[in-house]
C-alpha cells in the first residue's frame, strides 16, 4: 500500500478514537444530562456487531440489536403498492423516488445525478406487489436492468428505498442490517471545482476549510484551465466543445482518452503544477487533496501529468482514463508514487474485480448510485479490503443518496473518504430534517443517524421550491408504469 493511504487510514483512526474518547468524557461528566448520557452511551452501542458484542452469545446478540423494533410493524406482511418521484434541480436534474407500502411505511431512493428517472419507474411493474424487506432477492430480479454508469441509476434507486424501507420496519438503522458500523460519524472530502481565475479557486478552497472545517479537498486539475495559454496543449482546438460538451456523441466529451491525440507540452505542465503547488502552499501539508477532471488524453500524458505533481503528495490521481481499461490502469499504477482511483461509473461487483485482482488501482472509488446500492457497495468495499485495496466513495446527488452512502461508510472498515458536491449549495441540506435531530453534516463529517432506515425525512416545502424546470410532477401517481409488457428472463 502507498504511503500516502497508509498515512490517510491511520489519520482516520485517530480522528475516530478522539471522538469515542470524547464521548466517553461526556458520559462520565456529572453535569451531563441523563438524556445526553443515554444517547451517548446508545451511540456508542450502535456498532455491536462489530464491538461491544463480539463476545455475547448469538441470543444476547439478537436481543440487544433488535431491541429497537417497532412491534407496530410487521415486516413479513409487508407488500410494495406504489413508487412515485419528485425531480430535484440538484446537478441539473436528481430524482428521488419514494416505494409505498400497504402498512404506510415507505422508502426513499435517488436516480443519480443526470440519469433519466424513468430507469426506476421502468422497475415498478417489477416489484409491486412484492416484500420490500427481502432487498437481495429483489435486487437480483431487477438487477439485470441496470448498466453502467447512470444506466444504474434505476436499480440503485430501488435498492436504496428498500433498505430505508426494511430498516423502519425493523426499528434498526441502515447500516445494522449491513452487519453493524466501524465509525460513528463519516469523513468528507468537499468537491472544489475550478473558479473563473485561480484566484477564485483559492478562495473556495480557503471557505471549506476555514469556515466550514473540511479536512480533505478535491480539486480539478485540468487542460481546461490551459485554455488561451499559447503553446500547453497539442490538438487541443481540433476538439473546440470542451470536456463537458457531452451532446455531441462524437464529440470531445464522449470520445474516450486514447482516441483524442491531445498532448500536453512542457510548459502546460509547469501550468498545471502551479495549480498543485498553490493548493499545497494554501493548505499545507495536514489536509489531503484528491484531484480530477484532468481531459480526455492518453495514458503517456497521465503519467507525465502524474510524475509532474508527484512532490505535492496528492491523495490521489482520480478517473485519468476510462474504468475499463485495467492493464492501462495497471501501467499508470505502476509508474507513480500518488495513487490512482476509478470507480464512479462501475456497475456491481463483477465488474471491479478486474481492477482490484491485479491491484490495477490504488484504491476503488465507487458511486453507490451506479455501483448497485448499499449491500452491493459493501461487497465491493469487502473484496477490496482482502486484496489490500482502500475504498473512497464518489457522492454527487441530493442528501438521500448522501445518507445512502454514510450508513454504507458506516459499515465498511477499509472506507476513506465520502464525497460532498454541493457545498455550495445552501438549500442543500434543508431538502431533508435528519430523524435523530443531528445535523446532516457536522465541521467536514456526517455523524451516523441512530434513527431507522437512512433516517432522513424530506422537506416537501424546500424540495418543491427546487424542484427542475423540465418536470414539476411531484409525487404524482404513476400508474402508467404499474403494468408488466415483457418477459425478463436472459438465458434460455
Amino acid at each position: 500500500m502507498k504511503s500516502i493511504i497508509q498515512q490517510i487510514a491511520v489519520q482516520n483512526r485517530e480522528i475516530e478514537n478522539r471522538e469515542a474518547g470524547i464521548s466517553q468524557a461526556e458520559i462520565e461528566d456529572p453535569s451531563t444530562s441523563n438524556n445526553r448520557r443515554n444517547f451517548l452511551k446508545k451511540a456508542a452501542l450502535g456498532g455491536v456487531a462489530l464491538g461491544g458484542l463480539m463476545n455475547l452469545s448469538i441470543e444476547d446478540t439478537i436481543a440487544q440489536t433488535t431491541s429497537g423494533i417497532s412491534r407496530a410493524s410487521s415486516p413479513s406482511d409487508l407488500k410494495i403498492t406504489d413508487m412515485r418521484y419528485a425531480v430535484t434541480s440538484v446537478l441539473g436534474g436528481t430524482a428521488i423516488i419514494r416505494i409505498d407500502t400497504n402498512q404506510g411505511i415507505y422508502g426513499l431512493g435517488e436516480v443519480r445525478d443526470g440519469a433519466d428517472v424513468r430507469y426506476a419507474l421502468m422497475l415498478k411493474s417489477r416489484i409491486l406487489g412484492l416484500n420490500p424487506c427481502s432487498v437481495e432477492m429483489i435486487f437480483k430480479i431487477i438487477k439485470q436492468f441496470g448498466g453502467q454508469g447512470r444506466q444504474a441509476g434505476g436499480v440503485c434507486a430501488v435498492e436504496m428505498a428498500l433498505w430505508d424501507i426494511a430498516g423502519k420496519a425493523y426499528g434498526v438503522p441502515a447500516y445494522q442490517l449491513l452487519g453493524g458500523r466501524y465509525r460513528n460519524s463519516v469523513r468528507l472530502y468537499a468537491d472544489t471545482p475550478g473558479g473563473k481565475s485561480r484566484e477564485e479557486q483559492i478562495e473556495r478552497v480557503k471557505y471549506r476549510i476555514e469556515d466550514q472545517g473540511y479536512t480533505w479537498l478535491k480539486m480539478d486539475l485540468s487542460i481546461n484551465s490551459l485554455r488561451g495559454i499559447p503553446d500547453t496543449l497539442v490538438n487541443a482546438e481540433f476538439w473546440k466543445g470542451g470536456q463537458y460538451d457531452t451532446r455531441d456523441y462524437m464529440g470531445y466529451g464522449n470520445t474516450k482518452h486514447p482516441f483524442t491525440q491531445i498532448q500536453i507540452t512542457d510548459k502546460g505542465l509547469e501550468e498545471l503544477v502551479k495549480i498543485a503547488e498553490e493548493a499545497r502552499n494554501l493548505l499545507g501539508w495536514d489536509i489531503p487533496i484528491s484531484t480530477d477532471h484532468y481531459g480526455h488524453f492518453d495514458l503517456n500524458n497521465g503519467i507525465r501529468l502524474g510524475k509532474a505533481v508527484e512532490k505535492y503528495r496528492l491523495a490521489w490521481l482520480e478517473d485519468m482514463i476510462s474504468w475499463e481499461y485495467t492493464d492501462q490502469w495497471k501501467t499508470i499504477t505502476d509508474a507513480l508514487e500518488t495513487p490512482t482511483t476509478t470507480g464512479e461509473d462501475i456497475y456491481l461487483l463483477k465488474n471491479f474485480k478486474p481492477l482490484i485482482d491485479i491491484h490495477a488501482v490504488d484504491i476503488i472509488h465507487p458511486d453507490l448510485a451506479s455501483s448497485g446500492g448499499l449491500l452491493e457497495t459493501k461487497r465491493i468495499a469487502d473484496y477490496a479490503e482482502e486484496n489490500g485495496v482502500a475504498m473512497a466513495m464518489h457522492q454527487a446527488g441530493t442528501p438521500v443518496s448522501f445518507m445512502a452512502c454514510v450508513h454504507c461508510a458506516a459499515a465498511t472498515q477499509n472506507f476513506l473518504a465520502l464525497e460532498h458536491h454541493s457545498v455550495d449549495l445552501s438549500w442543500w441540506e434543508d431538502l431533508v430534517t435528519m430523524t435523530d435531530g443531528n445535523p446532516i453534516i457536522q465541521r467536514g463529517f456526517a455523524p451516523v443517524p441512530e434513527s431507522p432506515g437512512l433516517g432522513i425525512e424530506l422537506n416537501e416545502d424546500v424540495i418543491k421550491e427546487h424542484l427542475d424546470r423540465r418536470d414539476k410532477s411531484f409525487f404524482a401517481p404513476t400508474d402508467e408504469w404499474n403494468e408488466k409488457r415483457a418477459h425478463d428472463r436472459i438465458w434460455s
